[in-house]
């Protein structure tokens, strides 16, 4: 008998999906609905590019609000929660799972590295929540008005014909 655990894949979704209301952001993981419906469709190149998009997002949030963080104990930090990140994680990912654990556990504030006393940790996770969802909701206004502009682009020799 194999007691080995199959491990799943490591996916953006924080487990709290608000696209099944209709949100075209999730709430959770910022993607957009199409990207949470087809996630396993992507090809490897696909998911990095949507992984960069959110990272990017989280770094330009969170590493202003969190700026006495310490990394290298943040690093260790989630190593002892066996939080699971891609190599190409950036510090924004790193500071982010940190203090989604403490949001949780206001407790482990201390010793996560991110130099917050477990007072602030509500206050910063939801201004955080506030910032990081106006982005994601600015970034999918943006791709669809750029989709849209192409569309027409596109369509403007056929409606002249």
């Amino acid at each position: 008998m194999n007691h080995n655990r199959r491990i799943p894949t490591i996916t953006p979704c924080a487990g709290r999906c608000s696209t099944t209301f209709g949100d075209h952001v999730c709430r959770g993981c910022r993607r957009f609905n199409h990207e949470i419906i087809r996630w396993n469709s992507f090809t490897p190149d696909q998911q990095l590019s949507i992984w960069h998009r959110l990272d990017s997002q989280l770094d330009q949030i969170l590493i202003p609000m969190l700026p006495h963080a310490n990394l290298v104990i943040v690093m260790h930090f989630l190593e002892s929660k066996r939080v699971r990140l891609l190599e190409s994680a950036t510090k924004g990912r790193k500071l982010y799972h940190a203090l989604k654990l403490c949001e949780k556990n206001k407790h482990l504030a201390d010793e996560s590295g991110l130099g917050l006393h477990s007072q602030q940790i509500k206050p910063v996770w939801q201004e955080f929540e506030r910032r990081i969802l106006s982005l994601a909701q600015a970034s999918y206004d943006f791709a669809w008005l750029r989709a849209d502009g192409m569309r027409q682009h596109l369509l403007q020799p056929m409606l002249e014909d």
